[in-house]
Order: C-alpha cells, then structure tokens, then sequence
C-alpha cells in the first residue's frame, strides 16, 4: 500500500516487515520447526561443508528473490532467511532504500554467489530485503557460480551442515557413480563414518578375493552392484530393516550380521538366524545388539 509519501511508507514498510519477522517466529514455534529454520544461511561454512571444487563468473542474471538465502561476509543476525529485518539496527539503510525504489531510482545489481541453485548475497543485503517486502519476485545480479562436491538442496539449513560434511567424505572414501551416489541416503552424521568403513572392510576382502587390490571407484562400484543391491533387495521382499531409507535399513542388517556372528558373508543360516533375531528379541546383553534390534523392528 502506498500513500504517496515516500517516507512514511518507508517507515511503515520497515514496521511491517519487522511484525511479519515476529509472526514467523511464532508461527513456526507452533508447527515444532526446527529453531534454525529462518537462520539466514553462512556461505562459508556452507561451502566448507558441502566441499569447494571450483568458480566462475556468470555476470549479470536475473534470478529469484526467493532462492536468496545465505549472506557472504556480513553479520547473520541483521535480517533472517526470508530477508525480514530481525534489528532496528538496520533501518536506516533500509528506509532510504525503500524510498529510493518508491522514487522509482534504479539500483545497481547486487551481488551473489550461487551454490547449487541456492545464493548467498556479498553485497546488497538490504536491496535484497527491501525488493522482498515491495511483493519483488526476482531481481537483477552479479553472479559467481561456486561447484561443490555435494549439492545443495532449498531445505538446507544451519542444522543440517554436520550431516553435508560427513556425506561429502563418505563420498571422497566410496566414490560411487552419481545414479548410485543419490541412493545412499542417512539421517545421521557419524553414520555415514559406519557405512565407509564397512564398505571400505568389504573392498579389502574384495580385493583378496580378486587377488588384486581394487582402486576405490572399482571397490564403490563392486560394492553397490554385489552387495548393497542384492542386500536391500532382499530387505525390501521380506520387509524387514525397520523404517527410514533402504541406506539405514542395509546398515542395520550388515552391523547387526557383524555384531552377532562376526562374519561379512550372506548365507541361508546367516539370513535365517538374523530374521530370527529381529523376530524375538536376543537375549545378548549388547547395548548395539539390543539398539539396532529395536530400530528394526
């Protein structure tokens, strides 16, 4: 809405933007969000995480307001995911932004860097915010494109950056092709340190095996074609492995395989004696055992 008065709808645009920021907060406390849901994300740590492979200018391109969400180099706490002022800190900047807009001046564009087909803004943080509350949906830029080991998805957040730099190592241990790459999927970090190092046991008796030592893209793939499939297979026909992805449903039968007959091979008495543990609780006082045992069933 706007009275014709530059100023005053500056200032009340700010206003609104600042009970929009409170409303968001509360609303997503009712919805039992996480609390970093809003957090504006750090590029650097964003990237450090998610593994810094190379860059390139891309110029001047128009790209959408609304895949805005991290900051370069400036403080988080000034404006939240959405770009809403969280600080009255920042309103005088933004004002005079806001009433240069309604004057109808023209802006430079601002600068961003794109990971994935997220940005992260370097410089023109309140443009950003300003053209988010004027109803914008896209905005002109300066880009420099950065290629990351693992990509980054629209739910990334603050949170969730420990789990992106566990599955990126994962990754530099058991370099799977892509299409098998975007199957191995787990909800928890350290996990993802279990699954390397069975797989990595497993390329080492592979080897043995083959009398030869396999590189590790050789071990990932023998791995994925002789063992993860055949065995999520036959976890998905029984319908055994408890809930989650068919990752964390592997994981749990080859520990729990380890863990209670101390063998990594598959036969018909290993089979049957694992669905019988998951059928009927064991009786072994192992704190794994019994863990493992209760995520399954």
């Amino acid at each position: 809405m706007s009275t014709g008065f530059p100023h005053a709808d500056a200032r009340s645009g700010f206003d609104r933007e600042r009970r929009r920021r409170a409303l968001a907060k509360i609303v997503s406390r009712l919805r039992s969000e996480p609390d970093d849901v809003s957090e504006m994300l750090p590029f650097e740590e964003v990237v450090g995480a998610l593994g810094r492979r190379s860059e390139h200018d891309l110029g001047v391109e128009v790209i959408p307001l609304d895949s805005i969400v991290g900051t370069v180099d400036r403080r988080r706490g000034e404006f939240d995911r959405s770009f809403r002022p969280t600080t009255p800190g920042v309103r005088e900047r933004w004002e005079n932004i806001a009433q240069a807009r309604r004057r109808g001046a023209a802006l430079p564009p601002i600068d961003v860097y794109r990971v994935g087909d997220l940005h992260f803004v370097k410089d023109g943080h309140h443009r950003v915010s300003v053209a988010r509350a004027l109803g914008d949906t896209d905005i002109e830029a300066n880009v420099r494109q950065i290629d990351t080991a693992v990509g980054a998805e629209p739910e990334l957040r603050p949170g969730t950056l420990p789990l992106k730099r566990h599955e990126r190592v994962f990754g530099e241990r058991v370099p799977l092709p892509p299409a098998a790459r975007a199957r191995i999927q787990l909800s928890d970090e350290w996990r993802y340190a279990e699954l390397a190092t069975l797989v990595e046991a497993w390329g080492f008796r592979a080897s043995h095996a083959r009398g030869r030592l396999l590189s590790r893209e050789d071990m990932a793939d023998a791995w994925f074609r002789e063992e993860y499939e055949q065995v999520t297979r036959f976890l998905h026909e029984a319908g055994v492995g408890g809930a989650g992805t068919e990752t964390e449903r592997y994981l749990r039968i080859a520990l729990l395989r380890y863990l209670l007959l101390h063998t990594h091979d598959w036969t018909d008495a290993v089979v049957e004696r694992l669905l019988g543990e998951v059928r009927a609780p064991s009786a072994e006082d192992d704190t794994m055992v019994h863990q493992i045992l209760k995520e399954m069933r």
